[in-house]
């Protein structure tokens, strides 16, 4: 038999209390294993190349190895301060002032975080209280919405525009409500690959103006913006940044996703909220790391500064290579993913698609669909792969789809 208490259930029987013991009360009852999880570790199953989890399959650069191992080796084990060490934030100070002209406080402004999905949580947490509404845009990162929730806020989905994946700024005024408290930002986005214009900045501003609304922007892929355009960052924007939690990744730009190092720049106001937060979320991030990745930011800027060409070549190669197949392919505007439009191919679901191509033919990708709330409104047949890799990889992945 079982008895019920304020958030658990209680497993007993005849003789007592079950050793199974008691059963908490989800607060995340529909939320599983994470699709990243899922097809990387299928992948690994059936050995099939991985172009599904958004990481690199090469190392980050030699330098910045070597400066975290000079670290690691010369006593910088301990505890870092809270918010970060004072070299890597004045670093990120220098470089948001030199690409958006934005002068922040690195004592004030800057926190460092274990990652831009830690930095995340800590934003959100900040401003979200119960009731208050969020807006999210669809197909959107698969963290916004268990944490929005997890405050007791409520995510309000507005999906973008198939196929070119704008957002729809009629739908975002009518989403509109004296409760809306926060609008969560991707540019460049993931999984789409769309980037936000200056048009799409400039009806912000219309919406958010002389409103109490917050807003994060998720910036991790902010140096990953093809074909000459600009990065939309809200840092560049005074009116927009006051009211602002700009995250972004170290892991993404120097390719150590493993390293879990992000970062969150935000109003002295709003940093103060965020850093009361990520005091008991992880308190600080990995020392010697921090002060090795101070070095490399500041001994070489030109890693970020010549990465959209990086990236933009192997986008180019990629779809170079697709080229002879039945795939509808638009060049990614921006990240690291590349949607291929199958429906030329097959009619299947991209979710069960997915998982048969990476059994049956080698090749592990993403379904878009799992990025919706309601995955009924994906109506674009797609799949999302990463051009992270190597060129030998790349053309491995394309010899197998072009034979579809």
């Amino acid at each position: 038999m079982s008895s019920s208490y304020a958030n658990t259930t209680v497993v007993t029987n005849s003789a007592g209390p079950s050793p199974v013991g008691p059963i908490p009360v989800s607060k995340l009852p529909d939320v599983g294993t994470t699709i990243f999880t899922t097809m990387s570790a299928l992948a690994q199953t059936h050995g099939a190349l991985n172009l599904s989890q958004g990481f690199p399959d090469f190392d980050g650069p030699p330098e910045l190895l070597e400066r975290v191992n000079y670290y690691l080796t010369h006593g910088f084990n301990q505890y870092p301060p809270m918010m970060g060490v004072a070299p890597l934030r004045q670093a990120i100070a220098q470089k948001v002032a030199d690409l958006y002209a934005l002068k922040c406080d690195p004592e004030k402004e800057i926190t460092v975080t274990a990652g831009a999905t830690e930095a995340l949580f800590c934003a959100i947490a900040s401003v979200v209280h119960s009731g208050d509404e969020v807006i999210v845009f669809d197909p959107a990162y698969d963290s916004y919405d268990p944490v929005i929730r997890l405050q007791g806020g409520v995510p309000v989905h507005i999906p973008l525009t198939e196929p070119s994946f704008c957002v729809d700024w009629q739908r975002v005024k009518e989403a509109i409500t004296q409760r809306t408290r926060l609008i969560i930002i991707n540019t460049p986005h993931n999984p789409t690959g769309s980037v936000w214009a200056e048009a799409d900045i400039q009806q912000l501003r219309e919406l958010v103006t002389d409103t109490n609304i917050y807003l994060i922007g998720d910036e991790v892929y902010e140096h990953m913006v093809f074909d000459q355009h600009a990065h939309t960052s809200l840092c560049r924007y005074d009116d927009l940044y006051a009211r602002s939690f700009v995250i972004s990744s170290f892991g993404k730009t120097y390719h150590v996703t493993g390293w879990k190092v992000g970062y969150c720049i935000a109003p002295e106001l709003l940093s103060l909220e965020f850093r009361r937060i990520h005091q008991y979320v992880t308190f600080t991030v990995n020392t010697p790391v921090q002060y090795g990745l101070a070095d490399f930011l500041q001994a070489h800027p030109e890693h970020h500064l010549q990465l959209a060409d990086f990236y933009q070549a192997k986008r180019d190669l990629f779809c170079d290579l697709l080229a002879p197949s039945k795939f509808k392919v638009k060049s990614s505007t921006g990240t690291y993913f590349q949607l291929l439009d199958y429906s030329e191919i097959t009619d299947e679901p991209d979710h069960s698609l997915a998982k048969r191509w990476t059994e049956e033919l080698g090749i592990a990708s993403i379904p878009i669909s799992v990025f919706y709330q309601n995955p009924q409104n994906c109506t674009h047949k797609a799949l999302r792969f990463c051009f992270a890799k190597d060129d030998e990889t790349l053309q491995r992945a394309a010899e197998i789809l072009c034979k579809l």
